[in-house]
């Protein structure tokens, strides 16, 4: 396959119209995909590949919201630039992507890495987040299990398609729910120019453990999904932030991995929804005409 092949395969799998788009974030030149209308919601990917990674999701959340998932600075078809890559890095960078889109305010959903980022910007710009989502985030507890450690410096270092299967079996519960185009495009990122700065660059800072002190200040409305299974980091690290936060409650989906979005689509996207969707609900059950209130 060309090396854009596998990126418009996953595209091609999201089951709506995309649009794919590039803006100036500041001096970083970024990609992004949009689908929908209405309310924003943002997704960040985890560290590594792109937007694509939502391809198991932006289809469903699209038919009430509208989806925006950039490629985060240093991934993706944005631009890979020499920088620190930590909390504050990219916390900088998704206000600015924002502020180009003129989004004043939206719904965050984080992936991994992407849910750390999302905790900084939480922090930094609270007036920004209406709900904000934590999917297995980073940020939460820094230690990683050997094999886990040792199968990411693997795929970052050298990668190829053998240290992606070897990785692939501790981010998902099951290595087969997720589209090999999805590994492809993975292994193609990191072999782009600049590919391995966020990685090498980073050193891990962007998901280093927030303090509980910190943790405590995000008043927003938190869901946090888990799942089970995560061999990457524990559902431990979960279950102590959903404490910490004030308003934050814990779903853990079975059978799933570091990926609940790959291993279980069908329950992941219909916990997302629900959550997003509540407010929109209680305003519809408090109507004084309920004949034509939407069944849950």
């Amino acid at each position: 396959m060309r090396r854009s092949d596998s990126r418009q395969a996953l595209i091609d799998k999201i089951d709506c119209s995309v649009k794919q788009g590039q803006i100036s974030a500041g001096s970083v030149n970024t990609a992004y995909l949009s689908a929908g209308e209405g309310l924003p919601v943002i997704f960040l990917h985890g560290a590594g590949a792109g937007a694509v990674t939502w391809y198991p999701s932006i289809g469903a959340v699209s038919k009430s919201y509208h989806v925006i998932a950039p490629d985060i600075v240093g991934y993706g078809e944005s631009d890979k630039p020499d920088a620190p890559y930590d909390r504050a890095y990219f916390s900088k960078w998704l206000n600015e992507f924002l502020s180009a889109l003129n989004i004043s305010k939206a719904h965050v959903v984080g992936l991994s890495q992407g849910g750390a980022i999302a905790l900084q910007f939480a922090l930094e710009n609270p007036d920004m987040i209406d709900k904000l989502v934590l999917v297995d985030a980073g940020g939460l507890g820094a230690r990683l299990p050997f094999a886990s450690f040792l199968g990411m410096l693997w795929l970052n270092i050298f990668p190829s398609s053998l240290a992606n299967r070897f990785y692939s079996r501790f981010i998902l519960f099951n290595p087969d729910s997720r589209d090999p185009n999805h590994g492809q495009y993975s292994v193609e990122v990191i072999k782009k120019t600049g590919g391995k700065n966020a990685f090498q660059q980073g050193r891990g800072a962007a998901v280093s453990t927030i303090s509980d002190n910190l943790l405590r200040q995000i008043k927003k409305d938190t869901l946090i999904i888990w799942g089970e299974n995560d061999q990457l980091f524990a559902i431990e690290h979960g279950e102590a932030a959903a404490k910490a936060m004030p308003n934050a409650r814990l779903c853990r989906i079975p059978c799933a991995g570091h990926l609940p979005l790959m291993d279980q689509p069908e329950i992941f996207n219909a916990i997302l929804l629900e959550f997003l969707n509540e407010n929109i609900l209680a305003k519809v059950e408090n109507m004084p005409n309920k004949s034509s209130r939407p069944t849950r």
